[in-house]
């Protein structure tokens, strides 16, 4: 084992550094597969046959966990880190666990946040292939995605025989990086380069090529969700496909490969399956459907993450991606930190490191908040306490006491420092938890009912909303998704991660606000509505430091700031 108490506290990617992962072959034989089940991409990560899902379609799925989180902060919460050290800890009491992740996107990992692999002694490995190119399953999407793109504007150029009208194209085109320059652009400018349109550029990960990967569940499924894109409409609002533009073909070729699920490992040699990487703010928020099955199929427990609060990719994870599937999750772990709770109770940043009980007492209706909305799904909720070294055991002890007040049964995590060894506590509850057969699950809402009524009853009951402002586009967008027969489809609310209502800076548990939605752009291919909320964008910009500039590689190719 890694850990040494006593050693020198390091970085992440020094941790990651120090551990010789095995070769993959002898992770895929623990989990009993074939050499002609995977393919290698060196010898420390591989993908996974996607059609090995359906020749499995016998055996027996495991138990689905969900780890979500509280409200995120600028502190941090280590949901990743959790989700990784609990799949480990679950294999140190002889469980057979897979974790199941997104893959990193090169925006965040550049702009503000850095790396996604988890940290400390809970990382997936090799931690800075997965965080840059991997097995450039980004890059197939974004390619995908602008060939559709360029065959739009070639459409336009040369016949335009669909009648596609160039002030209602709405597929922009992509590019996995945080630049705000690119958010609102001018295409076709000059003789010959095409018909002169505004357009823009979302970030790769909030393509709805994204989307369609991470839900579908074979090639076959794949092109017929990418034949439903929606690139734009007619003068008469008549909408217009990627299936009638002849591209999903074209673009499912592309995505051949990326469609197998990849296949990597914990420090500590737990599998971990990372597949796909929609953002929960401005996306669905979960990985594919296909490495979630499949980790089903391979283990006694799939361990997952869904992004950001239980507000989005919580919510989205079991509204959206568990119905579609027709999965049945059997417990969800919230993960909270004491940091964290004192920033929504009114702390400031500098000063979370001392101890304060009243700060962390008015932060605490967050996480009851976020409590309240698992149980709405009847589902049992379990809260991990990602420990820091500077929460005291007062502090501690606050957090336990107010969970069992609640009923919610609480864990002390400390995987971070101590790898498998620290989520000991966390492990045996969620396989208490799991004993028992599952309860029978539901979204929260009515696939059938009116979009407005989706969307008021996701304000309301997961947000704590009063009511639901339509304004900019959003009410000519509603009556033109209906007439073409959109209604019907679940809803995906793109929102600030950082509270519970579209404005970022109200923190805690408000209430009583309004939620404003901007524009609603049907996702057909993904089988969704993107609800466009407050100011988000799907462009992000870096910050003022960027993360870039503390990364550096050395002459012997060693990766220095990753993280």
């Amino acid at each position: 084992m890694p850990y040494n108490p006593g050693s020198p506290v390091k970085t992440d990617i020094e941790i990651a550094q120090s551990v010789a992962p095995r070769p993959i072959q002898e992770i895929a034989d623990q989990l009993g597969l074939s050499r002609a089940d995977l393919e290698p991409y060196g010898h420390t990560k591989a993908k996974i046959d996607h059609r090995w899902v359906e020749r499995a379609q016998d055996r027996p799925n495991g138990r689905l966990v969900l780890v979500t989180a509280i409200t995120p902060t600028p502190a941090g919460e280590g949901k990743s880190t959790t989700t990784v050290g609990l799949g480990q800890a679950l294999q140190r009491r002889g469980r057979r666990a897979l974790i199941a992740l997104r893959e990193p996107s090169l925006g965040p990992c550049f702009g503000i946040k850095g790396g996604a692999a988890g940290g400390g002694w809970s990382q997936v490995i090799p931690m800075e292939e997965i965080n840059l190119h991997f097995t450039g399953d980004l890059h197939a999407i974004g390619t995908a995605h602008n060939l559709l793109s360029a065959m739009v504007d070639n459409h336009l150029q040369h016949h335009n025989r669909l009648g596609l009208d160039t002030r209602k194209v709405v597929w922009p085109r992509v590019v996995d990086m945080n630049d705000r320059a690119l958010r609102r652009i001018v295409l076709g400018l000059g003789d010959g380069n095409g018909v002169p349109r505004e357009s823009r550029f979302d970030i790769t990960v909030a393509s709805e090529v994204m989307a369609i990967l991470c839900l579908a569940t074979s090639l076959a499924d794949l092109k017929t969700r990418l034949e439903r894109v929606v690139v734009g409409y007619t003068a008469s609002d008549e909408p217009v496909t990627c299936g009638a533009l002849g591209a999903a073909g074209a673009m499912t070729a592309l995505l051949k490969q990326a469609i197998n699920p990849n296949l990597v490992q914990t420090l500590e040699h737990t599998p971990a399956l990372i597949h796909g990487g929609p953002f929960a703010n401005i996306a669905h928020g979960c990985n594919s459907v296909l490495a979630t099955k499949l980790a089903l199929k391979l283990g006694e427990y799939c361990i997952t993450e869904a992004g950001f609060g239980m507000d989005l990719g919580g919510e989205k994870f079991l509204d959206i991606k568990t119905p579609y599937a027709g999965l049945q999750p059997s417990a969800v772990v919230l993960v909270a930190t004491i940091r964290a709770l004192k920033m929504h109770g009114g702390l400031p940043k500098k000063e979370l490191g001392r101890e304060d009980l009243g700060a962390l007492g008015k932060g605490l209706p967050n996480l009851e908040k976020h409590l309240e909305n698992i149980a709405k799904y009847k589902l049992p909720a379990l809260v991990a306490i990602n420990r820091f070294p500077q929460d005291t055991e007062k502090e501690v002890a606050l957090v336990r006491e107010h969970c069992r007040a609640l009923g919610a049964p609480v864990a002390l995590s400390e995987v971070w420092e101590k790898g498998g060894a620290g989520g000991l506590e966390l492990a045996d509850l969620v396989t208490d938890a799991c004993r028992p057969a599952p309860p029978p699950f539901a979204p929260i809402y009515d696939w059938k009912a009116d979009p407005m009524e989706k969307i008021e009853t996701v304000a309301r009951e997961i947000y704590g909303a009063a009511e639901v402002r339509l304004e900019g586009s959003a009410k000519r967008d509603l009556k033109r998704l209906k007439a073409n027969g959109f209604g019907g489809l679940p809803i995906c609310m793109a929102k600030t991660q950082y509270s519970f209502s579209d404005n970022p800076n109200l923190l805690g548990r408000p209430s009583g606000f309004p939620i404003t939605v901007k524009e609603i752009r049907p996702s057909a291919g993904a089988g969704f509505l993107v609800c466009l909320t407050g100011d988000i964008m799907l462009m992000p910009g870096l910050p003022k430091v960027p993360a870039a500039e503390a990364i550096d590689i050395d002459a012997d190719g060693t990766i220095r700031g990753l993280f």
